[in-house]
């Protein structure tokens, strides 16, 4: 299975903090680069980076409303993380349970 380029790829848009902070501060809706930029201690430029690195992804869709240019949150591509984690949660589940099943038998056979 081939993966996708890095500037495509979800996971690797995530990894950066800045990223997942932007992604964060999409959640209550579409803004223009300055509202997303604001608690940031970078440039416009860094968090155009930013946005460009998320739309590359298709965690972030752009549109232009005159002069602004306005970002809103596309999370579809981050099924793709879920389901990769599923697969860890499954095998979690599994050992906590076996590790809840020795407790239960060495406690019950120590009394």
């Amino acid at each position: 299975m081939s993966r996708p380029a890095a500037s495509a790829d979800v996971f690797a848009a995530i990894a950066d903090p800045t990223r997942r902070a932007i992604l964060d501060r999409l959640l209550t809706g579409e803004q223009p680069v300055k509202q997303l930029a604001e608690p940031f201690a970078m440039s416009l430029p860094a968090i155009s980076q930013h946005l460009q690195v998320l739309c590359d992804a298709g965690l972030v869709q752009m549109r232009k409303a005159g002069r602004q240019r306005l970002y809103r949150l596309n999370p579809e591509p981050l099924r793709q993380v879920s389901n990769w984690i599923a697969d860890y949660e499954q095998f979690w589940q599994q050992k906590l349970d076996a590790l809840g099943n020795y407790l239960e038998d060495n406690i019950c056979s120590e009394t």
